[in-house]
């Protein structure tokens, strides 16, 4: 049975387009990662150090900064409130330059900016399964994005 050529180009234009939106998605995910990951992967020349919380807000946890590399102290300094678990913890962050934010290193901090790609993963996955028929790049796309958002659960 020979199959019409307009339904063959239907099937490519569909499988282009549900292509282009996996695409996207995984685009939105490293870029949204790579806001806070680029200040660690590329952490090289900048401010490390340990930041102290000292209080918390809705969005932000504050708290001072002790450099380890030689920079000087900082009184206040901000992280994302996800990021910091409670007044009184002390963790491992690099400022971002020109700024008072800081970003937190070490594995937690590393799977926590990541967790966008993640969630991209995820979404990826439903459309690669659903819409394309490619069951095993889908489940591998949406164990992979679980996993890291597992990790990073756990990690923080």
């Amino acid at each position: 049975m020979k199959r019409n050529p307009s339904h063959r180009a239907l099937l490519y234009g569909r499988s282009a387009a549900l292509g282009l939106v996996v695409v996207v998605l995984l685009v939105a995910g490293v870029l949204a990662s790579w806001d806070a990951a680029h200040h660690i992967v590329l952490a090289k020349g900048r401010e490390h150090g340990t930041m102290t919380v000292t209080g918390c807000g809705d969005d932000v946890c504050t708290g001072s900064f002790a450099p380890a590399d030689g920079a000087a102290a900082r009184s206040r300094v901000s992280v994302d409130s996800s990021v910091a678990a409670r007044k009184g913890d002390r963790f491992p962050v690099v400022v971002k330059p020109g700024t008072d934010e800081v970003v937190r290193t070490g594995a937690p901090g590393f799977l926590h900016a990541w967790v966008p790609l993640g969630g991209a993963l995820v979404l990826a996955a439903l459309v690669i399964g659903g819409g394309l028929r490619l069951t095993r790049t889908a489940w591998g796309a949406g164990i992979a994005g679980g996993v890291l958002l597992m990790a990073a659960f756990i990690a923080l």
